[in-house]
């Protein structure tokens, strides 16, 4: 993998999910909870059609960086795509499926970032 700094890469995914006017992006730090990875980031659109091109940007803005997801999931239904970039997992909802599996409340105990940091002024 490209020797790009975990920094960059959160601010990378979440500028292309504001890019797309996702809503409610959160970040959640668990690297104190699991070994599954060190962020959750959790964003949601208001349609099937939207869900896709949060994901698609997000995948098209690592890949300009050089880097591709281990495992993508979820583009069939497009309901919950998961984008796994190791130690970065993406979590794009559909709004009514982010309501129904709720994982801030899951991961609550994670560590709450704000995102504001990764968003530039001019946003």
């Amino acid at each position: 993998m490209a020797n790009i700094s975990q920094e960059k890469l959160l601010e990378t995914i979440i500028r292309a999910l504001d890019s797309k006017r996702a809503e409610d992006i959160q970040l959640i730090g668990i690297r104190d909870l699991t070994i599954v990875a060190d962020y959750f980031v959790i964003a949601n659109g208001t349609s099937n059609t939207q869900t896709k091109a949060l994901a698609d940007a997000v995948e098209f803005e690592m890949k300009q960086l050089g880097i591709e997801p281990i495992r993508v999931e979820g583009y069939q239904g497009a309901t919950w795509i998961i984008l796994d970039y190791g130690d970065i997992v993406v979590h794009v909802f559909y709004k009514e499926t982010r309501s129904y599996y709720n994982l801030e409340r899951l991961w609550s105990d994670g560590e709450q970032k704000d995102i504001e940091e990764y968003l530039s002024p001019a946003d």
